[in-house]
């Protein structure tokens, strides 16, 4: 079961029009134009419905197979918004607006699951209905819990779903996944302090709110060394401080912002606890008032046993046992498919994306010779689960 013939013949078309949503970068739910080119083009295929506005910006479609005996509907996720990052790939079809770029390959994924749907309508060679779901906002915006919050389950009875992510690292052609927790919690972290402004050249005479952000930063360091277990993963990440203007000027105020990730419910506890603790500590010993906000916010991403399993078979049957890995080890990246997960069985699986610059780097750019292997993988996963 390798890549499929007409999959193959349709690569340099799927290619072109993931290179049209590239230089065309959307943010969180503000993908208007990404997710009209979708609907467009849902249409244009025959889908029997299509739906825009699910989650406030996100579009399902629905194809109907040959028949319809097993009465069942499976989900097939894509996402569709950017990051704000300045793109330094000079590519040809590089970004347009500037100050945003697609840095994780959501292009890539949508333009897969687009070429999967025409596939799909143009065979229907499965019994069951597919929902092709194109989502908004996963960078930081929530919008698989808005699509979930939406109805969108019960609305189009859908029974099972599945979610892919490309992987930088990986060569093309390969796949992982796991079963149980696969990528993590990922919550947020935003810290004010509070000192009392003054000279410079007169300390004493004020509370240093960057002398108290740098005790937090260094402290939170001891969480995951010393507060969790060796044998457990943990994150805490202060990825953000500002504080001040001048040289000379010791700041009123200064703020932190960064993120928790965990696996386990015990350690995302922990975590929280904490932050909270470490921080308030540091603002007290130097008399400074510290307020702390702990969000949690995407939850781990648990791949159902079953699906799992099953996704990793059909992946074997076009790329080979020797380029599926099964159990992989899980990451400690965050991915709001996991709000999917926890309404419906389903799995998230990673697709090789070559040796290419990482996620989120403004060198990245998504391999276009992955496309046929994920159109395949959609279209068989579909036509395995629900055989005509």
């Amino acid at each position: 079961m390798p890549i499929i013939n007409r999959v193959a013949a349709l690569k340099d078309e799927i290619a072109a029009w993931r290179q049209d949503f590239h230089q065309n970068p959307e943010l969180l739910y503000d993908v208007h134009r990404t997710a009209a080119v979708v609907a467009e083009k849902l249409k244009a295929f025959g889908c029997d419905e299509v739906v825009p506005g699910v989650g406030k910006t996100g579009v399902v479609g629905i194809i109907r197979g040959r028949t319809n005996t097993s009465g069942r509907t499976i989900g097939l996720r894509a996402d569709m918004d950017a990051l704000p990052i300045h793109e330094d790939t000079g590519l040809p079809y590089a970004s347009k607006v500037d100050g945003k770029m697609h840095a994780c390959g959501h292009d890539g994924h949508t333009a897969v699951l687009l070429g999967a749907a025409k596939y799909l309508c143009e065979t229907r060679n499965f019994d069951g209905t597919v929902a092709v779901i194109f989502q908004p906002a996963e960078e930081g915006g929530a919008g698989g819990r808005a699509m979930v919050e939406d109805g969108m389950m019960e609305r189009w009875n859908i029974d099972e779903v599945y979610g892919m992510h490309n992987q930088p690292g990986m060569a093309v052609g390969a796949f992982a996944t796991r079963p149980g927790p696969f990528l993590a919690a990922s919550d947020r972290i935003y810290i004010t302090i509070e000192g009392k402004g003054g000279h410079a050249a007169k300390p004493h005479m004020a509370i240093d709110p960057v002398l108290v952000g740098s005790h937090i930063v260094v402290a939170m360091q001891s969480i995951v060394a010393r507060a969790i277990n060796p044998l457990e993963q943990g994150v805490v990440s202060l990825c953000q401080f500002q504080a001040g203007n001048a040289g000379n000027v010791i700041p009123q105020t200064a703020q932190l912002v960064g993120t928790a990730r965990s696996l386990l419910p015990h350690v995302q506890d922990i975590l929280e606890k904490r932050v909270v603790e470490i921080a308030e500590s540091c603002g007290r010993m130097f008399g400074a008032k510290v307020d702390v906000t702990y969000k949690r916010d995407y939850p781990v991403t648990r791949n159902h046993e079953k699906q799992a399993a099953f996704a990793a078979e059909v992946a074997r049957g076009i790329v080979g046992a020797q380029n599926v890995e099964g159990n992989v080890t899980p990451v400690m990246g965050g991915e709001d498919f996991s709000f999917m997960l926890q309404r419906r069985p389903g799995a998230f699986v990673f697709f090789g994306n070559g040796d290419t610059a990482p996620l989120h780097h403004p060198k990245y750019n998504f391999n276009d010779d992955a496309i046929p292997v994920g159109v395949t993988f959609f279209a068989r996963l579909v036509e395995t689960a629900m055989p005509a």
